[in-house]
């Protein structure tokens, strides 16, 4: 017998019962053919009303005439007359089969369906003895027929699994999980209507590059035929829409997947969605500004409060956010301070007294110490909405460099949960200096590169667009994902991603 599709995540006998389920379901769907009712024949069903709008409009449509269509989830048989339920995309509904209304054929056929089933159903609203709004079918249609049993429930970390792997099943059997992708949808479509009505236009930029840049994200490779051209999926969508700000406009975002092949966790997938975006004539306390609104918008837009649960964990998204520089958050969670270290000899032995990890080991600056201090020491302190600004120039190749002190950048990133939201900086127009950066990040990169496989350059074209002159700008991005975990609640991110990448069975 050929396994099922779940086979892998269940034992033998779970096998062999499933198949013996699937050959007596195999008979039946014969039985409809060689009786000339193959239901993978039909094509369309008329449907006026949906599960919701029933129970929604009870007093309107009690006694009126519907026409309804859904999964068959349940079934009880009483002789002469029989109720199941129905899932359409919004609800259930009860359905009250009886002989003496569909007739004896009919009914014979009904009794025979199996849960799983896709069936149409016309008949009037009504309300049962108990009090249960229920349709009284007139007919019942088999628009298609299951194979395979639907599995009773889900229990333990295989079945944990195997939700993500057939994600269908999850959605058909865990109706819930249907509200998180509901709100994820409306996440994107509040997002763009926030941006849009402040002027933001959204583009397309490519998902193929042509080189592979100096960031510190590995790539995934792949190979252009025609133009017998190495090529990398996106890890960013940066450089591009930078590119529009020189062309001419003044307020651009994306909303697009981006391609890392890299670790995976509760909060990386090799594929994620991303929302950057940038404005002319503003700086990073601009975008500070932007981003605490946006978040505090679709707060209140999705979930009705500014006050949320998320893991245990009341967090207050409500403005003000607390902002610190990243020199101040170090003093304030380890005692550090920064600006007591004389030279970077000096702080690196102070990283060792404290038994801080510095990963340039001696050839670290104040700036790698200060990072190490922070990943050490802060991040799993900012548990609410916390805006972490001025960052050291050795981690922000981007950011411009700040005039007060030419070592740290006009970089912020925000904070939840104590996990990174979102990056963004006064955008670096200053070509000399980009290119500069750019050198030093594409010669650290092919230095670290396994067999000496040098491939990562300078990326000339936006070094030349940076030359054409790009007005002072403000940029931001954030992982749509992680946004989307926050607000519906969800502990990873294969929970808000529809199909997470899976290893191969």
């Amino acid at each position: 017998m050929s396994e099922t599709p779940n086979a892998a995540q269940q034992t033998d006998t779970e096998i062999q019962d499933i198949n013996i389920l699937k050959k007596i379901r195999l008979e039946k769907l014969e039985e409809l053919k060689s009786a000339g009712n193959d239901p993978y024949e039909i094509t369309k069903f008329d449907i006026d009303t949906k599960n919701i709008d029933i129970r929604n409009n009870f007093d309107e449509l009690d006694g009126k005439t519907v026409s309804i269509a859904g999964r068959m989830m349940f079934k009880r048989g009483m002789g002469k007359a029989s109720f199941c339920d129905i899932r359409d995309n919004t609800d259930r509904m009860q359905i009250y089969v009886r002989r003496d209304d569909v007739g004896e054929d009919s009914y014979a056929e009904f009794k025979k369906f199996d849960i799983g089933d896709i069936l149409g159903i016309e008949g009037f609203v009504f309300r049962t003895q108990k009090g249960e709004i229920s349709v009284h079918a007139k007919s019942v249609k088999l628009l298609s027929k299951s194979l395979l049993p639907l599995p009773e429930k889900w229990h333990g970390l295989k079945d944990t699994d195997m939700r993500y792997r057939q994600r269908y099943l999850d959605l058909i059997v865990n109706p819930d999980v249907k509200e998180t992708f509901t709100k994820r949808s409306k996440i994107l479509s509040e997002t763009r209507k926030f941006l849009d009505s402040r002027g933001y236009l959204e583009v397309d930029t490519p998902v193929l590059h042509s080189l592979e840049i100096g960031a510190a994200a590995r790539p995934f490779r792949t190979y252009h035929n025609t133009l017998g051209l190495d090529m990398f999926l996106r890890i960013e969508t940066e450089l591009y829409l930078k590119r529009l700000i020189v062309g001419g406009f003044d307020k651009v975002y994306e909303i697009g997947r981006i391609f890392r092949n890299e670790g995976m966790d509760t909060s990386h997938n090799p594929e994620f969605t991303t929302l950057e975006m940038y404005q002319a004539y503003t700086d990073y306390f601009g975008m500070m500004d932007l981003i605490e609104e946006l978040f505090v918008y679709l707060t209140k837009t999705i979930c009705g409060t500014e006050v949320i649960e998320y893991q245990e964990e009341k967090i207050n998204m409500a403005s003000p956010w607390k902002r610190m520089t990243m020199t101040e958050a170090v003093k304030t969670y380890s005692g550090a301070d920064y600006y007591s270290w004389e030279d970077d000899k000096a702080a690196r032995d102070f990283a060792k007294e404290k038994g801080v990890h510095v990963p340039e080991g001696e050839k670290a600056t104040k700036g790698h110490v200060l990072i190490a201090f922070f990943e050490t020491f802060v991040e799993d302190k900012l548990i609410q909405p916390t805006i972490i600004y001025d960052y050291p120039v050795e981690n922000s190749p981007l950011a411009k460099r700040k005039p007060s002190d030419p070592l740290f950048t006009e970089r912020f990133e925000f904070f939840i949960y104590r996990r990174e939201m979102g990056n963004a900086f006064s955008e670096l127009n200053d070509p000399l200096d980009q290119r500069a950066r750019f050198e030093a990040q594409v010669a650290a990169k092919n230095a670290a590169a396994a067999s000496g496989a040098n491939t990562a350059s300078v990326d000339d074209d936006f070094i030349t667009a940076l030359e054409y002159g790009m007005p002072p700008t403000g940029g931001l991005g954030f992982g749509v994902d992680r946004l989307v975990m926050l607000l519906t609640n969800s502990s990873s991110i294969r929970d808000v991603l529809l199909f997470p990448t899976m290893r191969p069975l």
